[in-house]
């Protein structure tokens, strides 16, 4: 098996696991008690010399190592959708493709429906809510519980913090109702 092969196939979760839990350690150690994405535009923004409270520290100090992360989740994505682009359609269960052709969405192979997902799709109602107002619903969100859900969820549970607890419990109710009562009434639109 070579490096590409082993690359381009989805590691097992005895593998993967482990390496994500490995995280909360290692950024212990290295003297980090965050691990998330959202702070990083915070990080941007204390970069420009904005003197407000919020952006008046040292982000090297700070988010360094985070902007290299982001850095690195950018680069990988590109790497993953480029280089290692699997050219077999996407593989969707049948209990899954029924439920949504239930409410209207057919799975056509791509990563995400293109009957929603387009730039003209964009212009319409469903488009709008879905990618602008869910786009904003989401960095909103971020702010207000002062963190992703990678962030709380590994490392703030990791590090039994009860904000952190409180707030995966909202993530995981919030994407119940998404699913089950949103996303069908945005649907029938």
């Amino acid at each position: 098996m070579g490096i590409f092969s082993f690359l381009s196939e989805p590691w097992p979760w005895y593998v993967a696991g482990p390496l994500i839990g490995l995280t909360v350690p290692l950024l212990l150690l290295l003297g980090n008690k965050s691990f998330g994405i959202s702070s990083s535009l915070q990080h941007i923004c204390s970069m420009t010399g904005d003197k407000k409270p919020y952006f008046d520290y040292d982000w090297r100090k700070v988010g360094g190592w985070n902007l290299l992360f982001v850095l690195g989740i950018v680069l990988g994505g590109f790497v993953a959708g480029v280089l290692f682009a699997n050219p077999e359609p996407l593989q969707v269960a049948a209990a899954t493709q029924s439920d949504l052709a239930a409410i209207g969405v057919e799975t056509d192979g791509k990563l995400v429906p293109t009957s929603l997902f387009t730039f003209a799709n964009l212009f319409t109602l469903q488009g709008f809510l879905l990618m602008v107002c869910g786009g904003f619903l989401i960095g909103f969100g971020t702010r207000y519980a002062d963190g992703c859900t990678s962030g709380h969820a590994i490392t703030g549970l990791a590090s039994l913090q009860l904000p952190s607890l409180i707030a995966v419990i909202g993530f995981f109710v919030g994407g119940l109702i998404s699913t089950h009562f949103l996303l069908p009434l945005i649907l029938s639109l």
